[in-house]
């Protein structure tokens, strides 16, 4: 194969979106700072197959941006909540944008 049209990145091949990605623009607030948000919100998106990345701001909230699929994102959604049951903490989502998903991204990390 010659891997016309497919781009590289970090040795890997990368073709097209899969069909139905999506892009998430999110600004959570409440408890988000001190508790793991970021390292959870890293290892979730991991197991859930989305790419992007998220970031502690200023003013105490947490901006992230999910990428994949509906399935995906709502996979990542479901066991973000899960990996908080027996910690519980009180976030909310203050902002949802939908941005232009970025095509060839691999992985999901933490910003600084």
């Amino acid at each position: 194969m010659l891997g016309f049209g497919l781009r590289r990145r970090n040795g890997r091949e990368k073709g097209p979106l899969p069909e139905g990605t999506r892009r998430l623009g999110l600004v959570f607030r409440g408890e988000v700072q001190g508790v793991g948000f970021r390292w959870t919100s890293q290892h979730v998106a991991g197991e859930s197959g989305c790419t992007g990345w998220v970031r502690n701001e200023d003013d105490g909230s947490v901006s992230m941006e999910l990428q994949g699929t509906d399935d995906a994102i709502s996979e990542f959604f479901g066991r973000f909540s899960n990996a908080y049951a027996r910690y519980p903490i009180d976030y909310r989502i203050d902002s949802k944008v939908e941005l232009e998903p970025v095509p060839g991204e691999v992985g999901f990390r933490v910003r600084y």
